[in-house]
């Protein structure tokens, strides 16, 4: 029977708040007496501190306290990132930096005033001692021998570094006839969400409980660290999300000026509310993305890859919010993507520099599909191939799954195959080579880009337990129908632009048999929703949506079990609840019975003499479910564009996606996270680059220096979609959000070097900007 409700396109319920202004932000929050906070921070890349002197700003008008690193120390505990993972180095870091700052934005105290602009003029007025220090601002420096430590705790900057080999690779790459070594560079990104980070913290002196409310992606972790920063239990803190802004992955961990704000609320009895400004979140929130890579791949002269390796070296920063060790190692894991490679070996090392630290970004995996797909257009060109023959040659087939990779991933409902000859076709593969053809002879430059994607996605408990990270990938869901019949659902989720209100209604409502308009999803709020891992690695539809689905199906059946007692049945083999009405299926078809789900709830709450012997009142659950250690969704982008010989400057023309997101819950929503995830990855991958100089000063402080794409930069984006059930979810969901990122990087590098490759250039590395690929051109002579 179809899942009602799943697969229909409604209209986001968010939207209309949020469209007419009427949303709640952090900033449309006004608590009387609450504190202003501003922090002082850094000019230096890497300077010891010789000293704090607030006693000036003290002194003036509105300011009520200034904490340095010292203070808060014996406020709040460090915190120490020590995952038992081989080859990782534990690392620890105070509250705020008392000795040493590591990198520019960097913050050493907090001011807190009565509003805002009296905080910033004290800030002004903190002097600090500061004494330069040589900065490591790059991984070549980074693992020079004679390199400062930016940890000297540590003794090197290699803060981590793992490798795995299949058995046999060695004599592989020595027999094979051809080995094609391939070079990628991703620059570094930050997240830029439409709202910088900010939270308010309220300490109530009489119950000695915290209250904090900030826009975060998990709640209930966020609550875990920072309780345990605090020396608090968890039942004295509660966090609790408005509407969000935007997040892509920044607004996970609990950061260091947090801590310090709900640290001095505590400290004051009194509310402390501080909103990050643009400047600072670009320049000291967190940042992603910055790797070096090199493949070798042994092939035949036919193109088929009998072996590959890759060495990834990833820039981490100057402090570690997360295990160094996270974002590199999964690219390695998933970086064969959807082709056939008995034989891998990977080699990665995660540095320490003096730059913002980093953390997960929106596909934190980015580059792997960029690097396996571009390493298959090398050995395309190398071997005078065509790329889409190498492809073919290469990729799985339905019949080679269920497949296990070389890394132990297991793909079973995918489908890229598929999904690349379907955008091969909708682009006009042998069409477009005709006419890329003519155009070179008229002096132009054309080029197509093809990435097939294979997404990880879900992160279930068994995917930590593999990689030997403590942790676990779980969801809960807690629902209960009132005695109205109105249903009230949650779970540990908390969306940050996603449509969760909408969605996550879908599900439960799909699954307990409910009419939508009853459903009502609170998100957000650690005392409402039971314990879950929050929302990352495209886990919402997965994870969040299958606990919502299983729960409502699991209440559904003590509802018809009622139902069977009210109709006088033995059991509830024949009936159903669809729509909030209980159906029975006769030998005529299925009838109405005239009972609702409200008539039902009303029975259970008020009547519960009446309800069938063993059944408890009341209609409510929590449920816990753990999805498969991984879940993969799949697409194939195709990109063509053209280059300008004269400035270098790349026009997209054409671009579409053929996608297998599984069992959608909402065609709208996902049309509209493949747009967002597409536009993401174009952005970074053509404009976006966070620069830093010698010295450590970050040179792309603003939206002057840090590039964008705006809705006139992108092209208009064709998605086809190819969706197949997964077999091993609730309702067949598979996950999709982070994909597009993945694919629109790998599809419109592949475009710009199939151009480049017709000239003889070739650029090795994002961003793929004007002035960049102009510079590519001069250096083979076609400029």
């Amino acid at each position: 029977m179809k899942l009602a409700l799943i697969g229909e396109t409604l209209r986001r319920r968010e939207d209309r708040r949020l469209l007419l202004g009427l949303g709640q932000y952090l900033d449309d929050l006004r608590v009387p007496g609450c504190l202003q906070a501003v922090f002082v921070r850094s000019p230096y890349g890497r300077a010891r501190i010789r000293g704090i002197d607030t006693a000036s700003a003290r002194r003036m008008p509105g300011v009520a306290a200034i904490l340095t690193g010292a203070d808060l120390a014996a406020l709040a505990g460090p915190l120490r990132t020590a995952p038992p993972i081989k080859g990782l180095h534990p690392v620890a870091m105070p509250p705020l930096p008392i000795e040493e700052v590591r990198f520019a934005g960097d913050p050493v105290a907090l001011v807190l005033a009565t509003d805002r602009t009296a905080a910033e003029l004290a800030v002004d007025a903190v002097a600090v001692g500061w004494e330069a220090l040589p900065a490591v601002t790059s991984i070549a420096a980074a693992s020079r021998p004679d390199a400062p430590s930016v940890d000297p705790a540590l003794g090197t900057n290699l803060v981590s570094q793992q490798s795995f080999a299949s058995p046999g690779l060695p004599e592989v790459f020595a027999r094979a006839p051809r080995v094609v070594t391939t070079r990628f560079g991703q620059q570094r990104q930050t997240h830029t969400p439409i709202e910088p980070r900010g939270c308010l913290a309220r300490w109530d002196r009489g119950r000695e409980h915290l209250t904090m409310i900030t826009g975060t992606q998990a709640p209930h972790p966020y609550r875990t660290a920072l309780a345990a920063r605090l020396g608090l239990r968890e039942a004295q803190v509660t966090i609790e999300a408005p509407d969000i802004g935007g997040a892509f992955g920044q607004k996970v961990a609990l950061l260091r000026e947090e801590l310090a704000v709900a640290a001095a609320a505590r400290l004051l009895h009194r509310p402390v509310q501080w909103r990050e400004t643009r400047q600072e979140n670009l320049v000291a929130s967190l940042h992603a993305r910055e790797e070096q890579v090199l493949t070798r791949a042994a092939v035949r002269e036919d193109g088929t890859i009998l072996a590959l390796s890759c060495e990834i070296d990833s820039d981490f920063g100057a402090w570690c919010f997360f295990p160094a060790n996270y974002m590199a190692r999964v690219i390695a894991m998933i970086l064969p993507g959807p082709y056939r490679i008995a034989r891998y070996g990977y080699e990665v090392r995660v540095w320490l520099t003096n730059k913002c630290p980093s953390g997960p970004m929106r596909a934190p995996m980015a580059i792997a599909s960029w690097v396996m797909e571009g390493t298959i257009d090398a050995v395309a060109w190398e071997l005078r191939l065509d790329p889409l023959e190498v492809r073919r040659r290469n990729m799985l087939e339905p019949g080679d799954l269920p497949y296990v990779t070389a890394t132990g991933e297991r793909y079973a409902a995918i489908t890229p195959r598929a999904t690349l000859e379907a955008a091969v076709s909708a682009i006009g593969y042998d069409a477009f080579r005709a006419e890329q053809a003519r155009a070179l002879a008229d002096g132009r430059l054309l080029g197509l880009g093809l990435c097939t994607v294979v997404e990880s996605t879900t992160y279930g408990s068994g995917f930590y337990k593999a990689a030997g990270i403590p942790g676990s990938g779980h969801e809960a869901a807690m629902v209960r129908v009132e005695p109205s019949g109105a249903v009230i659902g949650s779970c540990g989720l908390m969306g940050s632009g996603q449509g969760y209100e909408t969605t996550l209604a879908q599900a439960l409502a799909a699954g307990l048999g409910a009419k939508i308009e009853d459903v009502a999803i609170r998100l957000g709020h650690t005392d409402i929703a039971p314990y879950g891992m929050g929302s990352r690695g495209s886990r919402g539809a997965t994870a969040g949506g299958g606990a919502l689905y299983l729960a409502g199906a699991r209440l559904k059946a003590k509802a018809l079990a009622i139902a069977a007692g009210i109709l006088g049945l033995n059991s509830a083999d024949s009936l159903d609840l669809r729509g909030g009405a209980v159906w029975r299926e006769a030998a005529a078809g299925w009838q109405d019975t005239g009972l609702s789900l409200g008539d039902i709830a009303r029975l259970a709450y008020l009547e519960p003499l009446r309800l069938p012997p063993g059944q408890e009142p009341g209609l409510h659950l929590v449920l816990a479910y753990d999805p498969p250690a991984m879940t993969y969704s799949n697409g194939t982008h195709a990109c063509v564009v053209e280059i300008d010989r004269e400035t270098g400057a790349p026009h997209i023309l054409r671009y579409l996606l053929a996608e297998d997101a599984g069992t959608v819950i909402n065609p709208l929503v996902v049309a509209g996270q493949a747009h967002g995830a597409v536009a993401m990855g174009l952005s970074g991958a053509l404009m976006e680059h966070a620069v830093y100089d010698a010295d450590g000063q970050f040179l792309s402080g603003s939206l002057m220096d840090y590039a964008l794409a705006r809705a006139a930069d992108l092209p208009r984006f064709a998605v086809i979609p190819m969706d197949t059930p997964n077999p091993d979810t609730p309702a067949g969901l598979k996950g999709m959000a982070e994909g597009g990122v993945m694919g629109a990087i790998g599809a419109v590098m592949n475009a710009v070097n199939d151009a480049l490759a017709q000239v003889g250039a070739n650029l090795a590395g994002q961003p793929a900007s004007a002035p960049r690929i102009w510079q590519a051109l001069r250096q083979a002579g076609a400029a």
